[in-house]
């Protein structure tokens, strides 16, 4: 090829009495790269399991490509997010992801699209996993009736099929989670419910209630506990007594698993998957990771809140000073930057682990790379610049979807446009009629007012 370029060069050198600029470098065929490599990941700890998931993993070229641009959109996605709630076009509650994007990912590569998924407020990541795409994300979020919930959930109530959205109370998709394996197990199928909930919410006592039903009727539901080290603002050494989250569910078999790669996830979440399908009962799995933003993006989240040592996890994360108070004057991208980002972005962060082990194994490029940042970001600008030209829902269908059917008869408030009779003029009873006695004339009609 090299030599047939040279002849040609040198042919339109010739013709055009130019010098012709040398070939550019080329990439090589598909069939110089390495298409299936296996991995050495880390080993999982476990609670009462003789065996745990398996310390190598396959990666194809492939599929390294294509989890390496789900994590890449889900990173440009939560990024975005935040761009859109500084600039006051996404209101309320917005919280993010970023950081976590081998949990997100290493779960849906190891499920199929039939399993089922329940989490938490950090939603909009497992949302898009599950088949939502961007612009309806935004959408929901910026409050637009493109949005996947028509602009009237935002960002906790993202729904799809075999997803279960978010849900703002904490805690509260544990025992849903568990009910939607008990009808998996109902109805007899080959499925399984993934519940995803986070550290903070790992104390409550319906979380202990639904393990304790799920290990009585041996309920195919993975527990999967998002150990970011901090609950809101408080770190997992305050807030919890016992931190081993995988030993949590007691008679419940648990595995600890690094949250920060992506093939360590799918493999214990594979594990994990298989486990409950045969008939062996539900599984609680702890991802130790980090999230680069607080609990929400109105969270500066720097008073309790002191950047992870690089390379430190799990039982080593400690607290060095507790309570330090934002410096003065600081604020913005600073804040952000000291309180996280400078030691976890370089050494664990998810999308460069991937990345740097497909670059020294030989299965692609950093052109490549680039390539597909590049496509990701203008896909996700134009999913914004959409999100934010949608429409607004209409007044008209604020109360829509509340009841399935027509509207029971007889109900105050169903409908915000419903003329209601004023108590202070309703007709007076009618006095009963005693046997011989003439009955009393009908009252006359009363005017109603209406409600607004």
């Amino acid at each position: 090829m090299r030599r047939l370029l040279g002849l040609i060069s040198s042919a339109l050198r010739q013709v055009t009495g130019r010098a012709v600029a040398p070939p550019a470098e080329v990439a090589p065929p598909p069939t110089d790269f390495t298409h299936q490599v296996t991995f050495d990941i880390q080993k999982c700890e476990l609670h009462l399991l003789e065996a745990g998931p398996p310390q190598r993993a396959e990666l194809t070229r492939a599929e390294g490509l294509r989890l390496y641009r789900v994590m890449q959109t889900l990173r440009q996605m939560e990024a975005t997010a935040d761009q859109l709630y500084k600039q006051k076009v996404i209101r309320g509650f917005c919280p993010l992801n970023d950081g976590q994007e081998a949990c997100v990912t290493g779960i849906e590569a190891a499920i199929t699209p039939s399993d089922h998924l329940i989490t938490g407020c950090h939603a909009h990541s497992y949302a898009h996993t599950r088949g939502v795409a961007v612009r309806h994300i935004l959408s929901e979020l910026t409050g637009r009736a493109g949005g996947v919930a028509k602009g009237r959930g935002g960002s906790m109530h993202l729904y799809t099929p075999h997803f279960y959205g978010g849900n703002g109370s904490v805690g509260a998709q544990v025992p849903l989670g568990a009910g939607v394996a008990l009808a998996c197990r109902y109805r007899n199928t080959d499925q399984v419910c993934v519940a995803v909930y986070g550290d903070r919410a790992a104390n409550q006592g319906q979380v202990f209630e639904a393990f304790n039903m799920a290990a009585l009727w041996k309920l195919p539901c993975v527990f999967v506990c998002e150990n970011h080290q901090y609950g809101t603002g408080t770190s997992l050494a305050r807030a919890s007594a016992s931190p081993a989250h995988y030993r949590r569910g007691g008679v419940i078999p648990g595995i600890r698993v690094d949250g920060m790669d992506v093939l360590g996830v799918r493999e214990a979440t594979r594990f994990a998957a298989e486990h409950c399908r045969s008939g062996k009962g539900p599984v609680v799995m702890e991802l130790l990771t980090y999230r680069y933003h607080g609990h929400s993006t109105s969270d500066p989240g720097v008073s309790s809140r002191q950047e992870v040592q690089e390379g430190r996890r799990g039982q080593e994360v400690q607290e060095v000073r507790l309570g330090q108070e934002v410096q003065e004057g600081r604020r913005g991208q600073e804040v952000q930057e000291a309180r996280r980002g400078q030691e976890v972005r370089p050494s664990r962060d998810p999308i460069a682990l991937l990345k740097e082990r497909m670059l020294s194994s030989n299965m692609a490029l950093v052109q490549e790379f680039q390539a597909v940042d590049l496509v990701v970001r203008q896909e996700v600008e134009e999913a914004s610049r959409l999100a934010k030209s949608d429409p607004a829902p209409p007044l008209e269908c604020l109360c829509d979807h509340i009841y399935c059917s027509q509207l029971p008869l007889g109900v105050r408030g169903t409908h915000p446009w419903s003329r209601l009779t004023s108590v202070s003029q309703r007709p007076p009873p009618t006095p009963p009629v005693h046997r011989g006695q003439r009955s009393p004339p009908a009252p006359q009609k009363h005017l109603s007012t209406q409600s607004v």
